[in-house]
């Protein structure tokens, strides 16, 4: 995922030729308050367009609930007739705040829209679990790391919020939906972007949010199963349906059925980057 700022709704149209799978035009921390709304009609006017159907979804992330600009966000969006694809949830505490926006969306027609949640709060970390179960509106959760280290009073590193990251994968992968992670914002580290990304896959997180378009092919490698990984998967996947058990030993190794969910998620992903054509995996 990629941000652009929704005062410069003009890059919108390259972020979307980036490679990433998530583009999220910011109506929050990337706008100044002078200008919160010249950004929130620039955006809703982007989506009076038709929309290229390019497997790249369109997401706006909206200022707080609980605060005016936020219940302007809303207001907009839904009295707007054509409102974007998804929204993002900022400082959610609750599943009671889920809620509220649903019900809303609800009651301007607007039943198709998605949501994504950030969880950034002390209280959205206390009920990541009911948050993410909240609504079936919900395709993912989101990691505010910057936020979370201010609340939890301690540095944006990784050692200090791997408990806080570890809760909110537990939310999502109960709820069966997608985490991800907060950006990297140093631009010029490239091995420490490739590390925490390593580090966040391994964690159980789908993907990262990026900063700039340099960093999208890190990322698309670090959550993007490698063509080695794959085959495995494939042949694991036959030696189980050619079985008349639970158990193979497999290449020397015993395999319990329950590893199938893994290899069935692999070929899965690898087969949405054949179909997209942006398949980032090593060689």
């Amino acid at each position: 995922m990629i941000f652009v700022a929704g005062t410069h709704t003009e890059m919108f149209p390259k972020a979307l030729t980036a490679g990433a799978d998530m583009v999220c035009i910011d109506l929050e921390d990337a706008v100044a308050p002078q200008h919160k709304n010249d950004a929130r009609v620039e955006t809703l006017a982007l989506f009076e367009q038709t929309q290229a159907d390019d497997g790249v979804e369109r997401v706006v992330r909206i200022n707080p609930l609980r605060t005016p600009e936020g219940a302007a966000d809303l207001v907009a969006i839904c009295e707007h007739g054509s409102p974007p694809h998804a929204l993002m949830m900022t400082k959610a505490r609750s599943p009671e705040d889920v809620r509220v926006v649903v019900d809303l969306l609800d009651a301007a027609g607007h039943d198709h829209v998605k949501l994504h949640v950030i969880i950034e709060t002390t209280g959205a970390l206390d009920s990541a679990y009911e948050v993410a179960q909240a609504s079936e509106r919900l395709d993912s959760l989101l990691f505010g790391g910057i936020d979370m280290a201010a609340e939890l009073r301690v540095e944006p590193t990784w050692e200090s919020l791997v408990y806080a990251r570890s809760r909110a994968v537990h939310a999502a992968a109960g709820a069966g939906i997608d985490m991800i992670d907060v950006p990297f914002l140093d631009l010029e580290d490239h091995k420490g972007l490739e590390q925490e990304a390593a580090a966040s896959a391994a964690l159980g997180f789908t993907g990262k949010a990026a900063i700039h378009p340099k960093q999208i092919p890190v990322l698309n490698t670090a959550f993007s199963p490698s063509l080695e990984e794959v085959d495995y998967a494939r042949r694991v996947i036959a030696a189980f349906e050619s079985a008349d058990t639970g158990l193979v030993v497999f290449e020397g190794k015993l395999l319990e059925r329950p590893v199938l969910r893994s290899m069935y998620r692999m070929v899965a992903i690898a087969e949405r980057i054949e179909e997209t054509g942006t398949s980032s995996t090593s060689e």
